[in-house]
């Protein structure tokens, strides 16, 4: 707006009140027309708008103007716009403040969720369960927003911002992330996808608000590059493919930013609250507590002090265990952990193009495994292969059968009773990671370790304690828990082969008690009335 035109829209703003009611009307027209019908606040939230990235983070802490941003990028710089929530219902509050702001509904389909404005568009739509998202699937958008996002799972994200465009070659293109740190393990997905902003171990040189940063997706995962240069890069099936980099910014923001709220005695709202909430919601702390989940097989602070215990320097001894779990598909990953007493290696991840078969999977687990340690692969589907090739080699492999019901599995008091061998597994990782273990053992940083490890829920069934199936899990989170379960097969306690003595006998290369009485040497748990030749 040039000053000349600001200088009439005033002189006509201070005869309104002198005007007739049909010419006062028509003044009001004139000035709601010439003036914007959105301005963002000065500071972050002007920041967040004039971002240049292609992926902006806008939030932090609560007050900060996240929804406001979304409606006023969807009103001022975008033709279609969709804004997702996670449950349809809570888009009732975003239409709401999209009347505010404009004024009228005039425009808006309440059946279709979407709000027709002269030359835009926005488009209102939710993704309650995984799956939800395929209804969008195909339908273009210049901006997408994801208000609250650490209530989607990352699968629902990347599917959608797969259609992120425009047909208009002049029109930018975005995607808007809003929110506040997540308050359970299922939203920690975020602080892996900004991790030079938000993850405290992140290895690179961390980022500041506002900063742009350059990632690109390479074998299935997130790597960050130098900047925007499109590069070549070379699969390992020798297929090459011009990368293009896409950029990303975390921009910080809190309630003094927002001046219209801080006069109305918001802030001291947030400073009520019980913590990790106020760190949470007025600090913007992504390191806070978050809430477990009361049926979370391994509580979050366990795992997180397992990996503070950790060093590079903590490995003791001779290598006891391998776990491997095998890729069930090209976008997942063939993980192999290994362990030393009660510290665990860094983790070996190969993306599942690397491990399409089992002459590939079992190659990646001898070329981990030192000092005659076993190795412990799910033998059930995928595993079958690997596992077969394993015995052939004559390597020591433990076939990992988690649906085994046929025993009385228990945990080391004798009285927890479990519905299979896969549930007196992970409540054996959980036995070892309790704080008041004898020998509390370490786990490798990563955020991903961590939220595989706190993903997995129990019940009962039939008085016994009973672990979602890996694949409920996937369904419920929308990922596999590759790192979670290698951990929990290398947790496994079974005892070396002897070593093949020219004229000597030599142990048989499977001890199936092994597997059932795996956490004997740790925990002195034990299970009983089980002959596993029978199975």
């Amino acid at each position: 707006m040039s000053n000349k035109t600001g200088q009439m829209l005033n002189e006509l703003i201070e005869l309104i009140d002198y005007l007739d009611p049909e010419d006062r009307a028509e003044v009001e027209d004139i000035v709601r027309a010439a003036t914007p019908v959105w301005v963002p606040l000065p500071g972050p939230q002007t920041m967040a708008m004039e971002s240049l990235a292609d992926v902006t983070f806008y939030g932090g802490a609560a007050g900060g103007g996240k929804t406001d941003l979304a409606i006023g990028l969807a009103l001022t710089q975008h033709t279609r716009s969709i804004i997702y929530r996670r449950v349809g219902t809570e888009l009732i509050g975003i239409v709401d403040r999209l009347t505010e702001i404009i004024g009228n509904k005039n425009g808006f389909n309440g059946q279709d969720d979407i709000w027709r404005l002269p030359g835009r568009q926005i488009e209102f739509g939710s993704c309650r369960a995984l799956g939800d998202e395929k209804k969008y699937q195909g339908r273009p958008n210049d901006l997408k927003c994801f208000d609250e996002v650490c209530n989607f799972l990352e699968a629902q994200v990347r599917f959608l911002m797969g259609w992120m465009r425009s047909a208009d070659k002049g029109q930018r293109c975005r995607v808007l992330f809003t929110g506040n740190p997540p308050t359970d393990s299922n939203g920690e997905w975020i602080i892996k996808f900004f991790a030079p902003w938000l993850d405290t171990q992140y290895a690179g040189e961390r980022a500041v608000s506002g900063e742009i940063r350059w990632f690109a997706m390479l074998d299935g995962k997130d790597v960050e590059v130098a900047d925007g240069t499109p590069f070549e890069f070379t699969y390992e099936d020798g297929k090459v493919e011009t990368i293009q980099p896409q950029s990303r910014t975390f921009i910080l923001s809190k309630v003094q930013d927002n001046a219209f709220l801080m006069q109305t005695g918001y802030e001291a709202t947030l400073q009520a609250l019980p913590e990790p909430l106020r760190s949470q919601m007025l600090n913007a702390d992504f390191t806070a507590g978050k809430e477990s989940n009361p049926y979370q097989v391994i509580p979050t602070a366990w795992v997180e002090a397992a990996q503070a215990r950790w060093t590079e320097e903590g490995k003791k001894g001779p290598m006891s265990s391998v776990g491997e779990d095998v890729a069930r598909g090209g976008k997942c990953f063939t993980v192999v952990s290994r362990r030393h007493g009660s510290w665990y290696d860094k983790l070996l991840r190969y993306p599942g193009v690397m491990t399409p078969d089992g002459p590939s999977a079992a190659a990646v687990a001898i070329g981990a495994a030192r000092d005659g340690a076993p190795i412990h692969v799910d033998s059930i589907g995928v595993g079958t292969s690997p596992v077969d090739h394993l015995k052939q080699a004559g390597v020591h492999v433990v076939p990992v059968c988690g649906s085994e019901t046929g025993g009385l599995f228990t945990d080391k008091s004798g009285r927890l009773r479990f519905y299979n061998l896969r549930a007196k597994l992970w409540w054996g990782l959980r036995e070892m990671l309790d704080p008041i273990a004898q020998d509390p053992i370490s786990l490798p940083p990563g955020q991903e370790v961590k939220s595989d490890l706190c993903a997995p829920l129990w019940t009962l069934k039939n008085g016994k304690i009973l672990i979602e199936s890996k694949e409920a899990l996937i369904d419920r989170i929308g990922r596999s828990p590759d790192d979670g379960d290698a951990i929990v097969y290398a947790s496994i306690e079974t005892p070396k082969r002897e070593i093949r003595l020219e004229g000597t006998a030599h142990k048989s290369e499977y001890d199936p008690y092994a597997v059932v009485d795996h956490f004997n040497n740790r925990s002195g748990a034990h299970s009983v009335d089980y002959d596993p030749y029978k199975h």
